[in-house]
């Protein structure tokens, strides 16, 4: 078969010609455009004016700089139930609370929703009571941030911090405002009772948490062993360098997630192994001693503990949950004495004259659950 191609007059291909120029320009600029517009919802993630979504707030009491005879904490609370450990905690009468996140239960990108939230907690009259008894200092864990189990992925963290600091009623010159994230320091109390608290921020740095895939790993997550996985990410480390090299009588520091637990599949700084390391290594060549951690998240409490050589014991006092509870106490190798699984808060009482720090986890009924006493001397470097 012979094939016989057919003859297109001069004007028809010209007409061809144009029509396909026509469609590539077209393509080109529905590509710009696209790229465009992702740009332009990346920058313009950011709401004007989100804090004015908040119906409620409230006058926290200044902080102050009296010396801290007892710090109370505590984590995880609902704003949707009864919260009663805030009546047992206002009983208390501590010089200072501080809230270590999940602080309301948010779990959305909208952040109308989340606003409403924050004024539903706000409303509380529990909640009122607190604000009324003593200053508060507050970070976020997971909950409150957006998502849970969320990290640097959750797209809505420049919105859900603004109405993080509104809410806490964060001084406008804050630090706070001026960087990426929430983390910040505190120094509280005259020459000799110094207290420095740094409240770190586990949420917007961190990276991808990594499924459990079957034995040896348990639960929900395997250890994250890259180099390149961090929780605080190098703004955070770089400012947390620093403060470690400044002056303090006690220090503590504020985690959102455990510190001092044994790996369990569950969200902790267990999941990254190096990251923890980190830590312990910054703390050694800072030599920056009379340092414990606080934490919550794991709606029970217990007291852990991480000797390593070269370093002194590194104690983690964990309560959890100002109203929320687990069926379950995971292991951990690392705890000191019994877990708590009523709803609780965490004390930390501190004996200037003799030197003493009281670890104490009191559950909502006021009953003394936990009770672990150290000397400051137990927190110093060994010649």
């Amino acid at each position: 078969m012979v094939r016989t191609i057919p003859i297109i007059p001069r004007f028809a291909k010209e007409t061809i010609i144009n029509q396909m120029n026509t469609l590539k320009a077209i393509a080109t600029i529905t590509i710009i455009f696209i790229l465009l517009g992702s740009c332009s919802i990346t920058k313009s993630n950011k709401i004007e004016g989100v804090e004015e979504l908040l119906t409620c707030k409230l006058n926290y009491l200044p902080i102050g700089n009296a010396a801290l005879n007892k710090i109370a904490f505590g984590s995880c609370q609902s704003q949707d139930s009864y919260i009663p450990t805030l009546a047992t905690i206002v009983e208390n009468k501590p010089d200072l609370f501080i809230y270590l996140g999940d602080n309301i239960y948010g779990d959305t990108e909208n952040m109308k929703i989340l606003a409403a939230k924050y004024s539903k907690l706000c409303a509380n009259s529990n909640f009122k009571s607190l604000v009324a008894t003593c200053p508060i200092l507050a970070t976020w864990d997971d909950h409150d941030y957006g998502a849970n189990d969320s990290g640097r992925e959750y797209p809505q963290k420049e919105n859900s911090k603004s109405l993080f600091l509104e809410f806490w009623g964060e001084p406008k010159d804050s630090d706070r405002h001026k960087h990426e994230g929430i983390y910040t320091s505190y120094y509280i109390g005259p020459e000799g009772k110094k207290v420095q608290i740094i409240l770190l921020d586990t949420r917007t740095f961190r990276s991808s948490l990594l499924k459990a895939n079957g034995k040896p790993y348990r639960n929900d997550y395997r250890p994250n062993n890259s180099k390149s996985a961090t929780i605080l990410g190098e703004a955070q480390w770089k400012w947390l360098a620093g403060e470690l090299e400044k002056t303090a009588d006690l220090r503590i520091i504020g985690s959102s997630t455990q510190f001092g637990i044994e790996y369990n599949g569950f969200e902790s700084w267990a999941n990254f192994p190096l990251e923890r390391e980190k830590m312990l290594r910054l703390i050694k060549e800072k030599k920056a001693e009379h340092l414990i951690f606080i934490s919550g998240d794991v709606h029970y409490a217990e007291l852990s503990k991480i000797e390593t050589e070269a370093l002194y014991p590194i104690y983690d006092l964990t309560s959890s949950g100002l109203n929320k509870d687990w069926p379950r106490v995971e292991p951990n190798k690392n705890r000191v004495g019994n877990a708590c699984r009523l709803f609780n808060f965490g004390s930390l009482e501190i004996d200037w004259e003799q030197r003493k720090l009281n670890f104490v986890i009191t559950e909502h009924t006021k009953k003394v659950g936990l009770k672990q006493s150290i000397n400051f001397s137990d927190l110093e470097f060994k010649e």
